[in-house]
């Protein structure tokens, strides 16, 4: 009987640490995959978070389009201003005679027209307005009569051309600035005249006021 004892004492002491160290395995492999389960929701719960985002932020600019497209509604449908990605777009030609900075009568008369939409527009808002110049890239031939180093000055000239007649149409200077790009950043091939004369091209965009720029990168 005492040997029999001695054996069962044996395969007992023997069995308990297998169990144990099976609980072990099992107590880590179930903490393992507790943490990828959190890592899964948590990884899910920041792609809804961030695709909510970017609804709201396509749903927001949508609404600007619109709200935009309807406060311009009559220049749009006289085919002379194009709205493009919130930027209101007047082909060169129409506001300024080629190498000129000096607006044409129906260019002034044109800009006259968007004064008090836009105004109110930006007034809602909040926000100002950018006028951008913008040219081809042909070389400017220097001469007696040539006023302009390059493109560049040429582009920033139209431009403060255009902000100044929007000011003396009514515009709020403090809601208006110019820039100039000259021929960079253009919309078609400049390898032909139709494309040239897209280019040459004066924009106009509502963009958000610093301290609103600020208070958004705040929050």
């Amino acid at each position: 009987m005492a040997g029999a004892d001695d054996t069962f004492d044996d395969a007992t002491e023997q069995t308990a640490p297998a169990w144990a160290v099976f609980g072990d395995l099992m107590s880590g492999l179930l903490g393992a995959f507790v943490l990828i389960l959190v890592g899964v929701l948590v990884v899910q719960i920041d792609l809804v978070a961030s695709l909510k985002q970017e609804v709201e932020k396509r749903q927001m600019e949508e609404q600007r389009r619109m709200a935009l497209e309807k406060a311009l509604a009559i220049p749009l449908a006289s085919g002379r201003v194009t709205v493009n990605d919130g930027r209101i777009g007047i082909s060169g030609s129409v506001l300024f005679a080629a190498g000129s900075d000096q607006l044409r009568p129906e260019g002034r008369q044109l800009l006259q027209s968007l004064v008090q939409p836009l105004a109110v527009y930006l007034r809602e808002r909040d926000e100002m307005l950018m006028v951008s110049g913008f040219t081809d890239n042909t070389t400017l031939l220097r001469g007696t009569h040539q006023r302009f180093a390059d493109n560049l000055e040429l582009s920033a000239q139209r431009a403060l051309t255009v902000t100044r007649a929007l000011i003396d149409e009514g515009m709020p200077s403090s809601q208006v600035f110019a820039a100039a790009f000259g021929a960079e950043q253009p919309v078609a091939d400049n390898a032909d005249e139709a494309g040239r004369a897209q280019n040459r091209r004066v924009e106009m965009a509502p963009v958000p006021k610093a301290s609103n720029a600020k208070t958004k990168a705040a929050r």
